[in-house]
């Protein structure tokens, strides 16, 4: 058998088992810088809606944000891993993640054949945001969290592949700047998604080896957090993903974005390019 035919087999019953299914991508990290990595993603999203998957994209920005705060003289300031958003920071994220970012994503996935929607904040925000509850009233400005997800503008937007910026807007009707993995993980468990795939600048998670664990359940992450195998910066994504597959989401995948194609691997393939994990046993 080729390695053509090989491939082709063994990604046919993915395909099949599939169809339909809503897939949330946080498309963040290398693969939005590296012109390759870029490409490579865009042509992952077009394959799988064309062979009748429904991805849906949403990306982060934080080195473009921070490279436009700095040309224009306001210095990035950042505590606990989160970005302090005053007025006129909010009013760069804004332009950066919805006019730059998005229009740039959704023309890549054109240019690659397929056909995309950008969900931004401009008169599209999806996602109704509350200000983030910190610990010992630290102040972060307009930094939010998800309190809801409007579901039918997202299925109404199926026919194309929604690529969404995680820009929300609340009660008080300001804007705020969400960590876009947690927008990635409240829209797949609003969606009742089969994945959500989170691509990162590691390999995935690994254990006191740093072996590379390749399948976990909720269970024994839980475990892995409990003995400081899982610590750091790697937690809050962990949460997210413990949160989506505890609330409907049939499985997490924690994936490098560093390699290309990687998307297509993890979902056409056995052996996957990341960690997986899924609900309790």
């Amino acid at each position: 058998m080729s390695e053509i035919t090989r491939v082709l087999v063994e990604a046919l019953p993915y395909i099949q088992k599939f169809k339909d299914k809503i897939i949330v991508i946080k498309y963040g990290g290398n693969a939005m810088i590296d012109e390759q990595l870029k490409s490579s993603f865009a042509r992952d999203v077009v394959l799988m809606k064309s062979v009748g998957m429904n991805p849906i994209v949403v990306h982060g920005g934080g080195p473009q944000i921070g490279k436009t705060l700095a040309e224009i003289g306001k210095k990035s300031e950042f505590i606990n891993g989160m970005r302090v958003t005053d007025g006129e920071t909010m009013d760069v994220v804004r332009k950066v993640l919805g006019d730059v970012v998005n229009t740039e994503i959704v023309d890549l996935i054109h240019q690659h054949g397929g056909h995309a929607v950008g969900l931004a904040d401009k008169g599209r925000c999806i996602v109704s945001a509350k200000k983030l509850s910190t610990p010992q009233g630290v102040e972060l400005g307009f930094v939010g969290e998800v309190d809801s997800v409007e579901v039918s503008a997202i299925d109404a937007s199926l026919d194309a592949i929604p690529v969404i910026a995680p820009i929300g807007i609340g009660v008080d009707e300001c804007f705020y700047n969400i960590n876009a993995d947690l927008v990635a993980g409240s829209i797949a468990e609003a969606l009742n998604a089969e994945k959500l795939i989170l691509l990162t600048n590691t390999i995935g998670l690994l254990d006191e080896k740093e072996r590379l664990l390749t399948g976990l359940d909720a269970k024994k992450v839980d475990e892995l957090i409990a003995r400081g195998t899982i610590h750091g910066g790697m937690l809050p994504k962990i949460g997210c993903a413990l949160a989506a597959v505890r609330n409907g989401v049939k499985s997490t995948h924690i994936i490098d974005g560093r390699v290309p194609h990687a998307v297509l691997l993890e979902v056409f393939t056995d052996g996957g390019v990341g960690t997986l994990i899924t609900a309790d046993a």
